[in-house]
């Protein structure tokens, strides 16, 4: 493998899994970031802002791939669709993107920035792959750690989740990078679904603590979407690792 690849998000949570895997499989890797980086371990650092749409098409000349991780909480779709055009105007032959299960049915701002997101891939005219992947285990940690904090921790009604470890999604989207385009991909979720209250508490119990809990309800157009399960995606890939495997991992 000797692709060139253009790699946004790389030193996010995401990024910093899928780095190394592309440097093991041979590709010439070129990380955007908003701040300048010292060139490391063969990956080469520009700087670009895809938002101010800044310094992405000399980032985009001469990739043959371009992987698009980064993410925010608001403006993806914006940042997306700069990015899309470059790539276009480039001749990319493949544009991969990570987006979030339920992006097309979840009525919050964040899942419609990547339902944007989505279609400005599509829409691109560069052959695309996306894969939707369920939340990963480092969101919902730091979800359930702010939880925990609580004297009393609400445990919203209806809402489950099918948190995913970021490794199985780094090792599947490079494995996506080095294949065909294919469009819109079965998604990736972890091995199980639990409530809010199950991850919580099995987070209590591996920091060895107790907490008294009480049901609260989502309210509106989001509790109605979470109840029904919207987010959730059970004829997904799975992932192989684990809530209880991140915990053991993380959780001291």
């Amino acid at each position: 493998m000797t692709s060139a690849i253009l790699l946004t998000g790389g030193t996010g949570t995401l990024g910093r899994h899928v780095t190394p895997l592309l440097c093991a499989a041979g590709y010439k890797v070129r990380s955007l970031s908003r701040q300048a980086r010292p060139d490391t371990d063969g990956v080469e650092y520009v700087v670009g802002d895809l938002l101010k749409d800044e310094g992405i098409e000399p980032a985009v000349a001469g990739a043959e791939v371009v992987l698009h991780l980064a993410g925010s909480a608001k403006g993806d779709d914006a940042a997306t669709r700069n990015l899309a055009r470059a790539a276009a105007h480039a001749g990319v032959r493949h544009l991969v993107c990570i987006s979030v299960i339920g992006a097309d049915k979840v009525p919050i701002g964040y899942f419609r920035a990547k339902l944007g997101a989505e279609r400005a891939v599509a829409d691109s005219g560069v052959p695309w792959t996306v894969l939707r992947a369920a939340q990963f285990h480092d969101l919902t940690l730091t979800a359930v750690r702010a939880l925990a904090r609580l004297p009393l921790v609400p445990a919203p009604g209806g809402l489950r989740l099918q948190p995913v470890d970021a490794r199985d999604v780094a090792a599947r989207l490079v494995e996506l990078a080095g294949g065909d385009p294919a469009g819109l991909v079965a998604g990736l979720a972890g091995p199980r679904v639990y409530t809010m209250a199950d991850l919580t508490r099995g987070y209590l119990q591996a920091r060895g603590k107790r907490r008294p809990m009480f049901p609260v309800r989502v309210p509106g157009g989001p509790g109605r979407a979470y109840r029904a399960g919207a987010n959730l995606d059970l004829d997904a890939d799975k992932g192989t690792r684990s809530w209880e495997d991140f915990l053991a991992e993380r959780v001291r």
